[in-house]
């Protein structure tokens, strides 16, 4: 049997606490809240780190509407999520999403922030914070610092968080006629993805104002469709318009192969469930306008 390797334990009561003792025990300390992927990592010695500084009792659970926008506490379960009724009707992609992660042993202890940090390119939630346009709060030594999704993954499993940081919050914003939608295949129900595919349209007019489309299993980071966001702005829902967008999603991930399927097969899916998660997004946001 696998066991970790030694390790120091503190419980932390602040987050001002816990980023001190980040400070305090440089670059072998981590932070454990749900666990879900720190804890096999270090059952079979691949991650040893010397100091464990455990923030589940830190007041960073919540999800609040302001007037401008969603705030999520990082330490938020997805048991959580799956069940604010506030993130049902302004970002049903969460639901969309959290219906397909894992199984509910892990959806009551695993939290967003720990999902986000993980940075897992086949993680569902990072896919559809990145499609929501999202920001994160980072609170280090020198105070709070916030970074768009779209330079928080720095490369795979690491992320913009320095030394001595932790993620305190995920910050999504409001807009009118929005609608968003989350789109997965796997292997089993709960699996990590073989693809999927995230969301999001803002119409005003029957026109959309804004678009986010985010790829999560096909390629070494949750990748942003930025040429496919691009295509979609300006112009009128309609299928011609959601095909051609999943086509520039399609060429523009990099899948790798694996024993989920060869790369011409995940790039066909990248396509496919770019155009339904576009489709069902539509959807959404126009019932919101007629609303």
């Amino acid at each position: 049997m696998q066991t970790p390797a030694p390790f120091d334990y503190e419980r932390a009561t602040s987050v001002e606490g816990a980023v001190a003792s980040l400070a305090e025990h440089g670059p072998e300390a981590r932070l454990i809240a749900g666990g879900h992927s720190l804890l096999p990592m270090m059952k079979l010695r691949l991650a040893t780190p010397d100091y464990l500084i455990d923030i589940n009792d830190l007041e960073l659970s919540y999800v609040e509407e302001r007037m401008t926008e969603v705030r999520i506490g990082a330490l938020t379960r997805h048991a959580e999520l799956l069940k604010s009724e506030v993130l049902a009707r302004r970002f049903p992609v969460f639901r969309d999403a959290e219906e397909v992660i894992a199984d509910p042993v892990v959806r009551n202890r695993g939290t967003i922030g720990g999902s986000v940090c993980q940075a897992d390119a086949a993680e569902d939630l990072s896919a559809v914070c990145a499609a929501l346009k999202a920001t994160i709060v980072i609170k280090g030594p020198s105070g709070d610092r916030t970074v768009g999704l779209d330079g928080f993954y720095t490369g795979p499993f690491t992320t913009a968080v320095g030394a001595g940081e932790m993620v305190t919050e995920i910050r999504l914003p409001i807009r009118q006629g929005a609608g968003s939608a989350h789109e997965k295949v796997e292997r089993r129900a709960g699996d990590f993805a073989i693809a999927a595919v995230s969301a999001a349209l803002w119409l005003q007019g029957g026109t959309i104002t804004e678009a986010g489309v985010a790829l999560a299993a096909l390629g070494p980071t949750t990748i942003i469709a930025t040429r496919a966001e691009e295509l979609l702005k300006g112009k009128a829902p309609s299928e011609e318009l959601f095909a051609r967008a999943g086509e520039l999603a399609a060429a523009d991930c990099n899948p790798i192969p694996d024993g989920r399927g060869p790369v011409d097969y995940k790039r066909h899916l990248a396509g496919v469930l770019t155009t339904r998660a576009l489709r069902r997004a539509a959807a959404r946001a126009l019932q919101q306008e007629v609303h």
